[in-house]
């Protein structure tokens, strides 16, 4: 299993829009919005890394609105 945090910032005011569409996606399992430089922070789980990726290329980059994405991708230790 593969997790990743994504921050996400939208388009202006676009910010709810872009987190009705997010919350279709069934591998975000967490969705929070947020103030300040980013407007919204996914959890995503996958089954490897090569899925993280494309989820947030093809399921969370494409929605209209979204202006830039960071991913953190979590390691175990």
């Amino acid at each position: 299993m593969a997790v990743a945090f994504v921050l996400i910032t939208a388009v202006t005011a676009h910010e709810q829009a872009v987190y009705k569409e997010l919350s279709k996606i069934p591998e975000i399992i967490e969705l929070h919005p947020l103030l300040g430089e980013y407007d919204l922070l996914a959890k995503i789980e996958a089954d490897n890394f090569d899925n993280l990726g494309t989820i947030v290329v093809n399921k969370i980059r494409s929605i209209e609105g979204v202006r830039f994405t960071t991913t953190f991708t979590e390691t175990k230790f």
